[in-house]
């Protein structure tokens, strides 16, 4: 399959994988959802990866860490910030974080032009309301989806360097498993509490594996092949369309509207961040 059509399915998953995990939001809670998702993340990539340890060096295992911690605060942080916004505001200011890394290697008068475009989307989507601008965008999901964008700026400058260093998905499942322990404090005991206060907990977990596959698993797996096939400079024009397809998900399987100006305001980081990226030095 071509690098791009990867990256296309692995933006698709991880929207759906996003929808999908809402219903579950309500029984297990934000932080428990998350942490059952990436644990069952790290167990399948551990039992089909079996990654080995021992003569790894220190930098290897510090970047496997890095990508796990920045890994672990991105999902939690998007799904807080998709429990109170439309996904298209909070996938497209999520973004903000792969779109900084862009103009920080673009290093041309020009890329000012870039963020002064990636502003002007922002002020449109957050200045303007929320729902279809009917209403104000909740405050702390905002501050959701700018710490989620920090740590998908660090997830773009590691995942590459982890790619080089493990043979195939090694990297990931020891990133996943670091993300477990980061993410345990947070949702551990809410995810327990969920599942004894459930009629089927089975069924439950059941569910919770299914999205795990969906996201992260199959996303992040798909990606890190894409970085291995694709230029960074590439992977980062297909990966701009992540806000786009965010919002035609939250409207076709949530019924999550958007008003114009915040239509506007997606199409300006969308296209602030190919501008910024075919403007960079190779």
């Amino acid at each position: 399959m071509p690098a791009p059509v990867l990256c296309l399915v692995s933006m698709l998953a991880v929207q759906l994988g996003v929808a999908a995990s809402k219903p579950l939001f309500g029984v297990l809670g934000v932080a428990g959802a998350t942490f059952l998702r990436i644990s069952f993340a790290a167990v399948v990539l551990l039992a089909v990866t079996r990654p080995r340890l021992r003569g790894r060096s220190p930098r290897d295992l510090a970047l496997a860490g890095l990508l796990g911690i920045a890994s672990a605060g991105m999902t939690l942080l998007f799904a807080g910030a998709v429990d109170r916004l439309p996904m298209g505001t909070a996938a497209t200011i999520e973004f903000l974080g792969p779109l900084a890394v862009a103009l920080v290697f673009a290093r041309r008068a020009g890329h000012v032009l870039w963020a002064v475009l990636a502003a002007a989307g922002v002020a449109l989507l957050t200045l303007l309301g929320g729902d279809g601008g009917s209403g104000g965008l909740d405050p702390v999901g905002l501050a959701y989806a700018f710490g989620a964008a920090a740590c998908y700026a660090g997830y773009i400058l590691f995942t590459d360097k982890v790619g080089a260093a493990f043979k195939g998905f090694e990297g990931l499942a020891v990133s996943f498993t670091i993300g477990t322990v980061v993410l345990a404090p947070f949702g551990a005991a809410e995810a327990l509490h969920g599942l004894a206060g459930s009629s089927s907990p089975a069924l439950l977990l059941l569910a919770v594996a299914g999205v795990a596959l969906l996201f992260p698993v199959l996303p992040y797996a798909l990606e890190m092949t894409a970085l291995r096939r694709m230029s960074q400079r590439v992977f980062s024009v297909v990966v701009s369309l992540d806000p786009a397809i965010s919002a035609l998900v939250g409207l076709l399987v949530l019924g999550q509207l958007l008003g114009l100006p915040q239509v506007l305001g997606i199409c300006c980081v969308v296209a602030a961040s190919v501008g910024a990226t075919l403007t960079a030095r190779r």
